[in-house]
Parts: structure tokens; C-alpha cells; sequence
């Protein structure tokens, strides 16, 4: 694997302890904690009513200025704007010192703005959707942070969200690593946030895994603690930080992913997947484990969480295992925010010389026999390579690897090795097509793959849905696993086993492979089933709250097909699904892993019409359109892709190649998206230069167009600047309606079939009615997010 040389420059931290990096280190260091009893959330009727709260607690507002007339700020919000405020102004990062579109946005949430989606949820509930505010969803989506972001700062870059449970904030930097290492970005604001809310009291009071004392992690271990908070780092390239004279933090060596496929809430007890990680990180930096001189460990305070992760760091050093210590135990498990919040406790501790202590509760127990956890107050000592960990609900690992700027630490390495990514194999469901060749039929025919299920809304009438029917939904699923899986869950384990039930995967080969998960709102009608029965009785359902968080349904994958290599989940909306083929792209070329499954799964639940049916024209009455403003018609589908290296693939298998990517961002805040086609015909033209093809070179343009004229207009105009004004035009919305993260990998789908048809031009219409050439082999693949991010893909399709 390649090593990276990515840079943090500057810091951003609010926690519990503090409302910057300065005081949340100082109390940090000193061993003083900031869980007590929680005021931002009625917390009586749960277990635990302590919490890592915010200095302020229920009257904190944030400090971050905000742009005239945007009216109320979540939560979440104010505490990822104020981090990142804090980060930029350490890391002195102005206008003059970058290009704002050469500044991406890589964050991680589990809850986003779920304090904002209650409220609208209980006015629903309490009065009915026509009372219900609205304006209150445009910061519920967890994609919105980012966009939040990108609008107070000008940012117009790459962005996304990674919702890993527990892992988000530390994939976010390490993919933010990667936007930077693949030209994407000169500078990427990485980081993680999440708020306390009463949907994570209840969920995790459910599953009876909060301690009602102080946690105690390594010790007692009798239950975790929740936290709030937002941590930031500032990524640029280390030469690049030392060129314009700012001190470099830290830099970030490397990075480990990887799935345990254990169980779906529960982690291998033998520490094997989190071994795996950590192992993983140091190879990429082309360090050994006795060179690693800190671990910030995950350190939840739940017996099965601290047994697996003293075991593996047991395991990854046997003879004298690393000072350990657990920032969780001062202030709180901050759940989507934590891998971020602990990847800037790690930073301050290499640049100061210190470990951070764990705190220990009076009744708790001695520490766990042959591992050093430092206890009480903070360590002097040399530190000059840390671990950051971060072991998430489902088995998803993810660990850090950080140095000192000087550190004198290096092994051999190699060198970037370029490797050639193919797509060798895909399968597609949606709508009322219930495999491949459904799918495959309904775009020869071009006839719209649904009309017979309608949803009707109280006030609103009745509004036609492109789901998929839950007969569809059993197909190659062990039935004992589909109990477990909610409604997400099984389009995702359906497609995913359609893909492997074709390209057989040895045990093996299976423990080596990957899994990047994409979703555009995630499991939206599992959320709302939790959260209203939480809000109605009090009490959470233990068999839903499981299957709330964005990566249940790939770790369910994970488990039903033994995959074990590096995983992450993106749930950026419609974007999503191009991010996770990037990402993907990335390991297999940096040699983390030979080959990844891209999967997405997304659905059109009744709560998602809700949202938009008081939008007049937002729905389609009938069907939709594209270009024709008929408004959208929301789908469900499923997608996935195999990418192999070129070394690794079987012969004769190779369905196409990914040429090049397009991702950009522009200004248009929550729930808005600028009339201006600028960010989007960026993203035409990135994507063009990347793959190294000229407008006349592209077959086929696979359109977003979604039967809104306010969205499709500006991808026309963004198409005609681009120089794909006379190009051939594919717009598969009309056939499944809008899917979110599924329909750009749709779209990549289609490209590949029409490239292995002896008639291209038998397949399906186009916009334009224009002929595909015979010679049909390179596509570009549209896609956007409401908010302002843009990406596109340049597919090459091979041969059968």
C-alpha cells in the first residue's frame, strides 16, 4: 500500500469539556470530565440521564456567525460551523490561500439533524402534516451539514458524508486523504459531529447499553455514556503546508478500514477485525507495531466493545502493547462525531508530548493485567506515532495512523502503484423489476417500471411510487438473516447476492473484499417506524433501533457473504453513489484491498413524500418526465458493482473500466440548489479532463433529469457549456423514478449493458431521439444533490 503525506494544519474542537481545542485539551490533559446530568434532552424516562453535554448544556446557541435570513440553526449545524470556524482560523486557511473550489468537505455523522426531524416528526404526529413546519427538514438530511458548510465558507469542492455509526468521523478523514491524494482537492475540512438527541437516548437505552453511573472504559465497563461535540481537522498536502510556512500538527500516515461480518450489533470477540484495521494503518505508512507509541483507543464503556479492542491491541503488540486511554471516558461516546473528536485528541498529544489520561470512577475495577491504560491525569512522554481507533456498531472498524511532522519513524514502503480498476460484474433492481434482466427489459422497452402502488397523504392525495414490492425481496437471502433485515436491508442483500451468486467469490477472496455502501437518505422508514413509537410510548423497540443506522444494511451484506475487507457507508443523497465508486476506486489502486463491491439501496417510504407533497409541483400526479416539469416520482432500487484490479479479475469477466470522475460543489445551502449550472458543468468538465475524452468522444449522457424543470434546466444548461449540447441523452428516471444514490449507479449499469448489446440503438430512448453510435463505448453518468454537490463519472464499457 501507498503511504500518504497529508498534513493537519489546523484544529477545531467542541466538546463536553470545551468549547474549543484549547480548553476541551487543557481539561482533557488535567483528566477532567464533563459528563453530568444531560438539559438538552428530556432523558427521565431512559436508563441514564448523564451525558457528555456541551458546556451550556440546553442553552448553548454556538458562536459561529450565520448568513442573514437563514432563519434557525440545528444543533448539529452550529457545532460542525464552529469547528470548522476554529480549524480554518488555526490552520490560517483564508480565501487568498486556495482556490474555493479547490477546497472539498468530508464529514461524518450518525444523527445529522435529528433534533430538527423530530420536531417536524411530533408536530406531524401531534397535528397533522399540514401543521407540521416544513422548513424544519431542509437541515435533516445528514448530507446538510456539509452543505451548511460549503455556504458560510464559500466552499466549492468535492463534498460528502459518511455515516459509519460510531467509525463516521474517522472515515471522513481518511477519505478526505483520498480526495487530496487523487487531485480532487488542494484542501479538504474533514471531520465528524453529532448532537445528543432523544432518537440516540432511546435507541441505545432500548438495548439496555447506557450505564446509569460514570463510565467507566477498561475498567467497570458496565455501559457507555452519550456525548455531543464536533471535531475538525484541516487537510492539505504536507510540502504545500511547509511552502506557505504553517506548522504542521501532525500528519495523517496512513488509514485502516475494514468489517468484522460477525454479527450485526455486536463485535468479533476474538479482536480480529479490529486487528485488522490497525494492522492495515500501519502498513500503509510502512510502520511496524513497535513503532506505535499511543493508541487512543474507542473505549466506549460496554464490556464487549473494551474486551475486543484490549484484545486486539494485546494482539497487535503481545510483548509490551502501547499506553492506551479512552477520551470517551471524559466526555462521552459522541457517535458519529467520535473518530473525529479522538483524531484531534491524538493530534494535540503528538504535538505536545502528552497522553491523555482515562478517567476512573472510584468504583471501578483494575485496569485489564498487561496493557498499560493510562489512568487519571495526562502522561508526559515521547510521542511520535499514535493509533486512533474507532470500532462501530456492525463490525465496522476504522483506525488512524498519525505521526509527528519530524518523526523519524519509516519503514520500507512502496511506492504508488497506479493499479487498473475493472468493473467486473453488476446486477440492478428496481421499481417493479426484480432482477437484472427486469431491469434490462424495462430500458429496451422503455416503458416506466411502476404505476400500480400509490401513496396517499392526508391533505395531499394520492401520489404514484416506483417501490419495490416486498415479494421482490426474499430472493437468495438465508430466511433466518431476513428477520433481522429491515426493509433497506433486504434490496441491499438481494442485488448484493444476485452479483455474487454470478461471480463466485472463494472464502478466501470473500475476507479480502471490500464493501463501500451508498444511500441517499438511508433506512428512512425504519427511522420513522423507531422514532414514532418512541415519541408515542416513551420507550424504543429494541428489534428497529439495530437497523437505524446508515450502515446496517451493508453490514448486513458484510455478514450474509463473509466480506471482511475495508467498508464505509456514504449517505450524501443522490451523490452518494459516484462518491463510493471513487472511494472504491482508491483502495483497489492503492493496494488496500483487490477488490470491493459498490453497493446502494435506497427507498421511497411514506415519510419521504411527506416531506415534499406541500411543495406545489414538487410530485408527480402520474409519471415522470424529465424536461418535461411533471414533477418527480420517487423510487426504491438496489445497485451493485464488482471493481477488481486488472491482476486479480477472472478472464473474460471484465464488463468495463471507470475512466475518470467529476466532483464538485457550489453555494446553495440546505434544501436549495443555485439556478447557476456552474458547479454542475465543473463537474461535466472534471470529469471529462480526467477520463482524457472530448465532448465528441462521449457516446451516451446518462441524465439526473427528474421531471423538475428547476433542477433539469440546470443540467441542460450545464450539458450545453460543457460542449455535450448535441450529445445523445439517456434519462432512466422516467423508467424508476428517482432512486437517490442507486440511479447514478443505474445509469453506470445501463452504459455497461448498451456497451455490450450488438444494437446499442435498440436500447431504450433518448431524450434527444437522437441515434447512438455503433460504435457505443464511453458514457458520462450525471449526478446531483439538492444542497449544491455535483458528480459525474466517464464509464468505458468493454466488449462481451
Amino acid at each position: 500500500m501507498t503511504r500518504s503525506d497529508v498534513a493537519v494544519t489546523g484544529v477545531g474542537l467542541l466538546a463536553a469539556v470545551g468549547l474549543d481545542a484549547r480548553d476541551s485539551w487543557n481539561a482533557i490533559r488535567r483528566g477532567s470530565s464533563g459528563i453530568s446530568r444531560v438539559t438538552s434532552v428530556d432523558a427521565s424516562g431512559f436508563i441514564s440521564q448523564l451525558a457528555g453535554e456541551l458546556p451550556g448544556g440546553a442553552d448553548w446557541k454556538g458562536a459561529a456567525p450565520r448568513r442573514e435570513g437563514k432563519g434557525m440553526v440545528d444543533r448539529c449545524h452550529a457545532m460542525a460551523l464552529d469547528a470548522t470556524t476554529e480549524a480554518m482560523a488555526s490552520a490560517r486557511l483564508g480565501a487568498e490561500e486556495y482556490s474555493l473550489d479547490r477546497v472539498g468537505i468530508s464529514f461524518g455523522t450518525s444523527l445529522g439533524g435529528a433534533r430538527s426531524g423530530e420536531s417536524f416528526h411530533r408536530q406531524w404526529l401531534e397535528q397533522g402534516l399540514r401543521r407540521a413546519d416544513a422548513s424544519l427538514l431542509r437541515q435533516y438530511p445528514l448530507h446538510s451539514v456539509a452543505d451548511d458548510i460549503a455556504e458560510q465558507f464559500g466552499f466549492t469542492g468535492p463534498r460528502t458524508v459518511q455515516s459509519n455509526a460510531c467509525a463516521a468521523g474517522a472515515v471522513a478523514i481518511a477519505y478526505g486523504v483520498e480526495l487530496i491524494e487523487s487531485g480532487h482537492a488542494d484542501v479538504v475540512i474533514a471531520g465528524g459531529v453529532d448532537p445528543l438527541a432523544y432518537f440516540s437516548f432511546g435507541g441505545f437505552s432500548c438495548l439496555e447499553a447506557l450505564d446509569p453511573l460514570h463510565c467507566a472504559p477498561y475498567t467497570r465497563s458496565s455501559g457507555l455514556n452519550l456525548g455531543e461535540g464536533a471535531g475538525v481537522v484541516v487537510l492539505e498536502k504536507r510540502a504545500a503546508a511547509h511552502a506557505r510556512g504553517i506548522p504542521v500538527l501532525a500528519v495523517v500516515r496512513g488509514y485502516g478500514l475494514s468489517a468484522d461480518a460477525h454479527h450485526p450489533t455486536a463485535p468479533d470477540p476474538t479482536g480480529r477485525g479490529a486487528l485488522r484495521a490497525m494492522k492495515a494503518a500501519l502498513d500503509m505508512g510502512g510502520l511496524a507495531p513497535d513503532d506505535v507509541d499511543y493508541v487512543n483507543g474507542h473505549g466506549t464503556g460496554t464490556p464487549a466493545n473494551d474486551s475486543t479492542e484490549t484484545r486486539a491491541v494485546a494482539q497487535l503488540c503481545p510483548a509490551a502493547p502501547p499506553p492506551l486511554s479512552s477520551t470517551k471516558s471524559m466526555i462521552g461516546h459522541t457517535l458519529g462525531a467520535a473518530g473525529a473528536v479522538e483524531a484531534v485528541t491524538t493530534v494535540l498529544a503528538l504535538r505536545d508530548g502528552v497522553l491523555p489520561p482515562t478517567v476512573v470512577p472510584p468504583d471501578a475495577m483494575d485496569a485489564p493485567h498487561g496493557l498499560d491504560i493510562v489512568p487519571a491525569a495526562g502522561r508526559t512522554g515521547t510521542v511520535e506515532v499514535a493509533l486512533s481507533n474507532s470500532f462501530a456498531f456492525g463490525g465496522n472498524n476504522a483506525s488512524l495512523l498519525l505521526t509527528r511532522d519530524a518523526s523519524t519513524a519509516q519503514r520500507e514502503r512502496s511506492d504508488p502503484t497506479g493499479r487498473a480498476v475493472l468493473i467486473t460484474g453488476a446486477a440492478a433492481i428496481a421499481a417493479d423489476a426484480k432482477d437484472s434482466d427486469d431491469v434490462r427489459a424495462a430500458l429496451r422497452a422503455w416503458t416506466p417500471a411502476y404505476g400500480a402502488r400509490h401513496v396517499t397523504l392526508d391533505g395531499y392525495g394520492d401520489f404514484p411510487v416506483a417501490e419495490i414490492p416486498e415479494k421482490h425481496l426474499t430472493r437468495g437471502v438465508n430466511p433466518q438473516m431476513l428477520r433481522r433485515i429491515d426493509n433497506l436491508g433486504r434490496r441491499a442483500a438481494v442485488v448484493a447476492a444476485d452479483l455474487l451468486r454470478e461471480r463466485k467469490l472463494s472464502r478466501e477472496e470473500a475476507s479480502r473484499t471490500g464493501l463501500i455502501f451508498a444511500t441517499g437518505t438511508g433506512p428512512l422508514s425504519t427511522v420513522e417506524a423507531f422514532q414514532r413509537e418512541l415519541v408515542r410510548t416513551g420507550s424504543g423497540n429494541t428489534r428497529l433501533f439495530p437497523n437505524t443506522v446508515m450502515n446496517a444494511a451493508g453490514g448486513h451484506v458484510a455478514l450474509l457473504n463473509r466480506l471482511q475487507g475495508p467498508t464505509a457507508t456514504i449517505c450524501a443523497g443522490g451523490t452518494s453513489g459516484i462518491t463510493a465508486l471513487h472511494f472504491a476506486t482508491r483502495l483497489i489502486q492503492r493496494g488496500a484491498a483487490d477488490r470491493v463491491v459498490v453497493l446502494s439501496a435506497d427507498e421511497a417510504p411514506v415519510a419521504m413524500l411527506a416531506a415534499h407533497a406541500r411543495i406545489p409541483g414538487f410530485l408527480s400526479r402520474e409519471r415522470c418526465l424529465p424536461f418535461q416539469d411533471s414533477g418527480k416520482v420517487f423510487g426504491g432500487a438496489g445497485v451493485a458493482l464488482l471493481l477488481e484490479a486488472a491482476e486479480a479479475a477472472p478472464p473474460g469477466r471484465t464488463m468495463g473500466r471507470i475512466e475518470g470522475f467529476g466532483m464538485t460543489g457550489d453555494t446553495s445551502g440546505p434544501g436549495r440548489l443555485d439556478p447557476s449550472s456552474d458547479g454542475w458543468l465543473r463537474a461535466f468538465q472534471e470529469a471529462l479532463i480526467n477520463a482524457e475524452v472530448t465532448p465528441r468522444g462521449v457516446d451516451l449522457v446518462v441524465s439526473a433529469a427528474c421531471g423538475r424543470a428547476a433542477i433539469d434546466n440546470i443540467e441542460a444548461a450545464a450539458l450545453r457549456d460543457a460542449g455535450l449540447g448535441a450529445a445523445v441523452v439517456s434519462a432512466p428516471k422516467e423508467i424508476f423514478g428517482d432512486a437517490g444514490s442507486s440511479s447514478a449507479l443505474l445509469g453506470v449499469v445501463q452504459a455497461l449493458w448498451m456497451g455490450r448489446e450488438a444494437d446499442a440503438d435498440t436500447f431504450g430512448r433518448t431524450v434527444s431521439e437522437r441515434r447512438i453510435r455503433p460504435t457505443f463505448r464511453s458514457a458520462l453518468v450525471s449526478s446531483y444533490e439538492v444542497g449544491g454537490s455535483y458528480q459525474s463519472v466517464v464509464v468505458r464499457a468493454h466488449d462481451a
